[in-house]
């Protein structure tokens, strides 16, 4: 549960008194309200019929302005009119100092010690970091102290009460946040768009790639097989002259001429060397 809801919660006792509370009972109301621990949000029990009688009764006008002070206020509006407002009691005024926080923090994330002391009217920077401390254990605010820069960076806080007057102001900066989101939104979607379809079209192109390396590839081989057969084929042509050409091939009786040197050597057939040597012994 967060702060808002927890604080809307603490809240609904009160709201459940207001409806038989009159006078000076509402009155009592609103100074017990005010300094009850983990109540930041009042707004709708101004709205409550008694309470709002109060307004138009000047007995507790001044009760009435306390709690629109604790709703919308701060510590500086009550320091510039405390004539307008009762006595307050310490734990109230450390309720609208941890409230006067939020409402700087909207204004900057980042608080100086030295406008933080001046605003709350604290003696010290101690007095001042127990302030902060206790806000920040109370949900009021998220933030660090930095001692060694002397400021409150703050990083979230709980929201407040909004005036009637700025609701108007408030719901134009909506309209404008809704409006510029919208863009936003249609600005990424057509983004997304233009990617995916780019996308599709390079998968398309690789896909086409590859289609075509893959066929090129195939060729290739198919030419390769065709040209190694055709190698082999040379090959065994070849051998087979160089065998019928080769000394003493079958069907080819052949020898070389004796004497003759073995480069040029001119091949002889069966009868002439048979005849040859026929001379040879009739010579003898």
């Amino acid at each position: 549960m967060d702060m808002l809801h927890s604080s809307s919660a603490k809240l609904e006792p009160f709201l459940l008194m207001s409806k038989s509370a009159k006078g000076a009972a509402a009155a009592k109301l609103i100074e017990n309200v005010t300094a009850a621990p983990g109540v930041y949000v009042f707004a709708e029990l101004l709205d409550t019929p008694s309470i709002s009688e109060l307004k138009a009764n000047e007995q507790y006008t001044s009760s009435y302005r306390l709690l629109e002070l604790f709703a919308y206020h701060t510590y500086g509006d009550y320091k510039a009119k405390k004539a307008d407002y009762p006595t307050l009691s310490a734990a109230q005024l450390t309720k609208l100092k941890h409230l006067s926080l939020v409402s700087l923090a909207m204004g900057s994330r980042i608080l100086p010690y030295t406008q933080l002391l001046t605003y709350l009217d604290l003696a010290s920077i101690r007095e001042l970091e127990d302030t902060v401390i206790d806000a920040i254990y109370g949900g009021v605010l998220s933030g660090k102290l930095d001692q060694k820069e002397q400021r409150l960076e703050v990083e979230y806080t709980m929201g407040r009460d909004v005036p009637p007057e700025q609701m108007g102001k408030l719901l134009e900066s909506l309209q404008l946040w809704s409006t510029r989101t919208t863009q936003v939104l249609s600005a990424l979607d057509n983004r997304i768009a233009t990617i995916q379809t780019s996308a599709a079209a390079s998968a398309r192109k690789l896909a086409e790639h590859e289609q075509a390396r893959d066929k090129l590839m195939n060729e290739l081989a198919a030419n390769k097989g065709g040209r190694a057969a055709q190698d082999r084929r040379k090959q065994l042509q070849d051998s087979e002259a160089m065998d019928v050409d080769a000394p003493g091939a079958p069907g080819v009786p052949g020898q070389w001429e004796p004497g003759s040197p073995e480069k040029g050597r001119k091949k002889l057939t069966a009868s002439q060397s048979g005849s040859s040597r026929k001379r040879g012994r009739e010579l003898r």
